[in-house]
């Protein structure tokens, strides 16, 4: 308990309060908040009562909590400190030799993909190379953070690069399943909706979703306060549960186009049957994809359900659940598409889709023809009322 500070002063209430404050003194509580990394420093203040010609002011105490991080364990030649104390970036002893492996791993990945988005000459693919190279990054920063566990700049680029490479793995779904209904379906449409524009719309929805929870992710910072802390983590699942939505919706395509392709008779013999043969395997990588990163983000929800404290959730205290429901999932989403890749089966001029950008333009401009027909319309039909 802090000894309260009593003041003297006739100044007025004003002053008499600055000087209290530069005076008063500090008791720090080594107990954690209930947030797990918060400590608290309480000032307690006296102010005496005075009495001039325009008012009475009687004595009064009042505490003053700030928060504050004084560390009294001695971190390892790691820099890690037990969980909960302060400076505690982790809630547990991160591997540095599974973090290494998994940097190779996802590193050759995305050589793979590289050599073979070169090989099949497929620039769209430069997605799913963004995809692995963004996991490459956040384990390797993982990888140094296990040494350097006191830094917060490592723990947060590694933090914010794991959190949202999965989108690029989502993006690249979206186009390969646009490009496969461009290719395989005769009216280049499914549900009355062009391939071109199916894959523009789920782009930018998963944009919106890499939006939110970039803004999350940014924000939960280790050094962030704890409502702070909090805020940014239900930001972040709102933007997992929205990217989760939007994959859910996009299944439903994915199983229209594949009724589609049974409808249209695809066990017949010939040539052309083989080459329509061609969208099962890609279809399945695809399914294996999607499934892989639900995983992963049900894994998010529950693992940031009791919000930054690992108290009552062991998701956040086991190094475990994170490579097997976090790593290996995304590492088996883009291994899918190097064992069955796009490039093998979207082949020919007939398979090159209009992109993102051409799409949009395209939208715009038929939005602005058909103002303009409308426009023309209306100015004919007042002609013939004239």
């Amino acid at each position: 308990m802090a000894t309260p500070i009593t003041l003297l002063g006739t100044e007025g209430p004003t002053k008499t309060l600055q000087e209290a404050i530069r005076q008063a003194t500090a008791v720090v509580t080594n107990a954690p908040t209930p947030m797990g990394v918060d400590f608290l420093t309480t000032q307690h203040v006296t102010i005496n009562g005075f009495t001039n010609d325009h008012a009475t002011v009687p004595a009064k105490t009042i505490d003053i909590v700030l928060p504050t991080c004084i560390q009294t364990i001695a971190p390892d030649q790691n820099g890690y400190v037990p969980p909960g104390t302060c400076n505690a970036l982790w809630d547990y002893y991160p591997s540095f030799s599974a973090a290494l492996v998994f940097t190779l791993l996802f590193g050759l990945l995305t050589l793979a993909h590289l050599y073979q988005a070169i090989a099949y000459r497929k620039r769209f693919c430069w997605v799913i190379v963004m995809a692995s190279a963004w996991e490459t990054i956040a384990y390797l920063f993982r990888t140094v953070s296990t040494r350097h566990q006191q830094s917060t700049g490592i723990y947060l680029v590694f933090q914010i690069f794991i959190l949202l490479s999965p989108l690029w793995v989502n993006a690249f779904d979206y186009m390969v399943l646009g490009r496969m209904i461009y290719l395989f379906v005769p009216s280049h449409e499914v549900f009355n909706i062009p391939a071109p524009t199916l894959a523009a719309a789920f782009v930018i929805f998963d944009f919106v979703a890499f939006l939110i929870q970039l803004a999350g992710g940014s924000m939960a910072g280790p050094a962030a306060p704890a409502d702070e802390q909090l805020r940014a983590i239900h930001i972040y699942m709102a933007g997992i549960g929205l990217q989760q939505l939007f994959i859910v919706i996009f299944v439903a395509f994915a199983f229209k186009f594949q009724v589609e392709m049974h409808k249209q008779g695809v066990h017949k013999r010939g040539s052309q049957a083989n080459r329509r043969s061609g969208w099962r395997p890609i279809l399945f990588a695809l399914y294996v994809s999607l499934t892989c990163i639900t995983v992963r983000i049900i894994f998010r929800l529950v693992e940031f359900s009791s919000g930054s404290t690992g108290v009552s959730n062991a998701l956040l205290t086991n190094e475990a659940y994170f490579f097997v429901l976090e790593a290996t999932p995304m590492l088996l989403a883009i291994f899918a598409f190097n064992i069955i890749h796009p490039g093998s089966v979207l082949a020919g001029p007939e398979s090159e889709m209009p992109g993102f950008l051409t799409t949009c333009t395209n939208i715009f401009r038929k939005e602005k023809y058909f103002r303009k027909l409308d426009e023309s319309e209306h100015q004919e039909m007042r002609i013939l009322r004239v």
